[in-house]
């Protein structure tokens, strides 16, 4: 899930020595609304799910992220 998550912050052209999980989206990434909206679509694609737009709001670091995506692909797994 981790190399995953690492996969879709990569693509969205976050540096590599930028990802922690303790990284804040806004603060240490600068993540602006393109940023957001192509990191939603990556993770959304990558993962198979679709997140809702309180979920998205509650995605204020990356592990924030790990928690929320992981609780929805086990959704899927059941």
């Amino acid at each position: 899930m981790k190399r995953t998550l690492y996969r879709v912050l990569r693509k969205t052209g976050v540096p590599r020595q930028q990802i922690k999980l303790e990284a804040s989206f806004s603060e240490d990434l600068n993540f602006d609304q393109f940023d957001w909206a192509l990191f939603v679509y990556y993770l959304e694609g990558f993962f198979n799910i679709h997140l809702e737009d309180r979920e998205i709001r509650n995605m204020s670091h990356i592990d924030d992220t790990l928690k929320i995506v992981s609780n929805r692909a086990c959704v899927g797994c059941l």
